[in-house]
């Protein structure tokens, strides 16, 4: 297949000034040399598009591919993840990921809940704080965690996040208002074990690949798994991969895969969960668009943990959207699909 890779380059938004903070959740360089190399080693031709910019002037020029793996996060606006999903839904071109409303929904924290509760499953009760005035209407049960409603990469979260007291809310809610100019998800604190459960596949398709274990080693800022604990996680977390025998591990897995179909997460991605005081883990975010960096992100770490190859993953990515693909156009949804036919085990061997 000729696959189209889409990303933002950190060190490109850098040199264009925005600010490390800015561009914590874009991807390295080395993170697309990666992809592109598994891409390759799959039997794949890879053209590098870009940004959601660049991929419009390929469009308009006339580029086309059977294949587009997105990585692109977008820099503004709560629909940001969803610009090149909804770019290549306009051309009919098929993609990896999440659609428009996946990357949409589950990039807005509160909506996401919402729509896991709907689902019968567990989570945080929570307010979104969206003016200072809003504490006013305030009634859950402290300690509570405060952070930013559509951001990634722990961006917002440190240990001021959680709150005592309505003094510490009030200020905490104040500084995140000013710095993020977004609202505010305010959640009851768990205070039990986190989990980062990884999953593959779409639909009735999807299993759960495995789980990691977040454990802050000594120098992390506590009691959250912050944008500075995931910066620095080689020296301030221990990522223990846990298994299902353990009843509270089962019970976590179970409501990932779960709240994945639920919210129609597609190909692979993350849920993150932690548990109450009684040891029953509860839902706290989705995430759909993964980080794929070898070493550094989690669900490749997680993949490694099980035994699973980096090539070995991205080819499962792969496939999942295939099997999604193939079974749209058998479906009469696509009038046009260049990966009707395509055998993506074969590329592999």
């Amino acid at each position: 297949m000729l696959i189209g890779l889409t990303f933002d380059l950190r060190e490109e938004y850098l040199a264009a000034g925005y600010s490390e903070l800015q561009t914590a959740e874009f991807d390295r360089a080395d993170t697309i040399d990666s992809i592109e190399a598994a891409l390759k080693g799959l039997g794949h031709e890879v053209d590098r598009v870009g940004h959601a910019r660049n991929l419009v002037s390929r469009l308009s020029a006339g580029d086309r591919w059977d294949l587009v793996f997105n990585i692109c996060e977008g820099l503004s606006g709560v629909g940001r993840e969803a610009q090149v999903p909804a770019i290549l839904d306009v051309f009919d071109i098929p993609y990896t990921f999440g659609d428009p409303c996946v990357m949409s929904v589950c990039l807005h924290k509160s909506i996401t809940k919402s729509a896991i509760r709907d689902a019968g499953l567990q989570t945080p009760k929570s307010v979104l704080i969206s003016h200072m005035r809003d504490l006013d209407d305030v009634a859950l049960k402290f300690p509570l965690f405060a952070k930013p409603v559509a951001e990634g990469t722990g961006k917002g979260i440190t240990p001021a996040s959680r709150v005592c007291d309505i003094s510490q809310l009030v200020a905490e809610c104040e500084r995140q208002l000013i710095q993020y100019q977004q609202p505010i998800l305010v959640e009851e604190y768990l205070p039990g074990r986190e989990f980062t459960v990884g999953l593959l596949g779409t639909g009735a398709q999807a299993e759960v690949l495995g789980t990691l274990e977040i454990v802050l080693l000594p120098g992390a800022e506590s009691d959250c798994y912050s944008y500075v604990n995931k910066e620095r996680c080689e020296e301030l977390v221990e990522y223990r991969l846990v298994t299902p025998d353990d009843p509270e591990v089962f019970e976590a897995e179970r409501i990932a895969l779960e709240a994945w179909r639920a919210l129609n997460g597609r190909d692979a991605g993350r849920i993150d969960l932690r548990s109450d005081a009684t040891g029953t883990p509860q839902f706290l975010e989705a995430n759909p668009l993964a980080g794929l960096h070898p070493q550094h992100s989690d669900l490749p770490m997680l993949a490694t943990a099980v035994g699973m190859s980096y090539v070995e993953l991205i080819r499962r990515i792969v496939d999942s959207a295939a099997m999604r693909v193939r079974s749209s156009a058998d479906s009469g949804d696509h009038q046009q699909c260049g990966l009707q036919g395509c055998d993506t085990n074969a590329a592999a061997n």
